[in-house]
């Protein structure tokens, strides 16, 4: 609670994501516009969600693309899909493949599964293609060792861990 009262971006972010679930819309919302003035990524996406679900908010489609850009300009894949998604649905193919390569090289599946549609249909050549398939193959790699190193870190604390619970339950049930 400190670092919400100390606006902490991430951890308003959080605290937005914890009324979400619980359905507290207006403290979801004033949490992630608090984190959104702060720029953060996350809370543009949670906002523009809200915009386009209307919940908490009336239904907003301006201020949804709004919270959208700002998201996919600080880097949030879903977000640059979603863009993607609203320009192939205006017949913007041009600007879509562009959100969608842009997604990709992020490592979102689904944006080069459109790459990949469009591709078939004739709409990005080859080379976009192959470029795209790259950069999301070497987004993934990146995405993978980070996890594979923070498992690894989780597995190296976890002997302790373990005999610490060993020691408890050995102590609780004798």
């Amino acid at each position: 609670m400190k670092r919400v009262e100390a606006n902490d971006a991430d951890s308003l972010v959080e605290a937005g994501f914890e009324h979400n679930s619980k359905g507290d819309f207006d403290a979801a919302f004033e949490y992630w516009t608090k984190a959104a003035e702060l720029g953060n990524a996350e809370a543009h996406f949670g906002l523009a969600t809200m915009y386009q679900h209307g919940k908490g908010v009336e239904k907003n489609s301006e201020k949804e693309t709004y919270h959208l850009k700002k998201a996919a300009i600080a880097g949030h894949p879903n977000a640059r899909f979603n863009l993607g998604c609203t320009d192939q649905a205006a017949g913007r193919t041009d600007r879509a493949v562009k959100h969608f390569i842009i997604a990709s090289n992020h490592g979102h599946d689904r944006s080069l599964t459109m790459i990949r549609e469009f591709y078939v249909g004739g709409k990005v050549s080859k080379e976009d293609f192959a470029a795209a398939l790259r950069a999301h193959q070497a987004a993934v790699s990146l995405q993978r060792r980070e996890a594979e190193s923070a498992v690894s870190v989780t597995k190296k604390a976890a002997p302790t861990d373990d005999k610490i619970a060993r020691e408890n339950c050995q102590t609780t049930c004798n």
